[in-house]
């Protein structure tokens, strides 16, 4: 079976050579065999996201010499797809509303003796509304307060009948934690859906054979491969690669203003150039 792979950016900001790095190690995994290479716009925080960037991240990936197969899926065009995900969540008693703020939530943790961690370094929720009866919830979601949606991981567990992992390419199978990460929100309060829903979502809708994307990732395999679990979606194969960094050793990221390729682009860089800072020379 050819590989089917995607690049999956949210259009909050310019691409830099990250992106670039990350674009070209899917595209090759596909075009290496004559798969698939998707592209996908996660565009699901309304906050950050700018239809000017979308724009840009498709112009910057062709004028790097890289095409895609089939249009563009954007996230916020199918969100009754996502709501009807959680509601399949929902109706197995696998989902509770959430009215915390983060203040709420760092004031209990303040209050415990430890305050343990998830693996992305954030501080586990401390499931002060996962004791709400039927009824609070009820009367809260009808006087209109705002809420997330968090998956009861511990009950979600408790449905699957053998040990989750996943195959992660160039290594043996990795087993899977999920409940390192608590109860994860699958629906933010002002989102309609959340990364971890969306993303696995999507990768099974597209027939994704192959997610590739950075170590950083990695970790959050174990909550998705829950995720893909309880939906009854196929699991894909993995491939979490290194993260360019900067000179004095930090991740390229937007927030930090790294260089973009249309920084570049200006400097009068040619694509080969780029691809070849990228990590993918010619």
């Amino acid at each position: 079976m050819s590989t089917v792979t995607r690049f999956a950016p949210s259009p909050t900001g310019f691409l830099h050579l990250g992106h670039a790095h990350a674009a070209l190690f899917a595209w090759h995994h596909a075009r290496a065999d004559g798969g698939k290479f998707l592209l996908r716009l996660e565009d699901i925080d309304p906050g950050r996201c700018r239809p000017e960037f979308a724009r840009a991240i498709e112009e910057d990936l062709g004028w790097l010499g890289l095409d895609w197969d089939g249009p563009v899926r954007v996230q916020t065009d199918h969100l009754p797809e996502y709501r009807a995900a959680l509601d399949r969540l929902g109706a197995r008693g696998l989902l509770y509303p959430c009215f915390c703020t983060r203040t709420d939530i760092l004031r209990e943790i303040e209050q415990a003796a430890a305050a343990p961690h998830a693996p992305d370094g954030s501080p586990l929720y401390p499931g002060l509304c996962r004791a709400l009866s039927p009824e609070q919830r009820r009367a809260r979601i009808a006087a209109g307060e705002p809420h997330a949606l968090r998956l009861d991981t511990a009950r979600a567990l408790a449905t699957i009948a053998t040990p989750l992992d996943f195959e992660e390419l160039g290594e043996s199978r990795v087993g899977c934690h999920p409940e390192r990460f608590g109860d994860a929100v699958l629906a933010r309060k002002d989102a309609a859906a959340s990364y971890h829903l969306c993303v696995t979502h999507d990768d099974a809708l597209q027939g994704i054979t192959l997610v590739t994307r950075g170590i950083d990732l990695k970790p959050a395999t174990d909550l998705h491969r829950l995720v893909q679990a309880l939906m009854g979606w196929p699991a894909p194969a993995y491939a979490h690669h290194a993260l360019l960094t900067d000179p004095a050793g930090r991740r390229l990221a937007k927030r930090d203003r790294a260089v973009t390729l249309r920084d570049l682009r200006r400097l009068g860089r040619q694509p080969a150039e780029v691809r070849a800072l990228a990590g993918f020379p010619d």
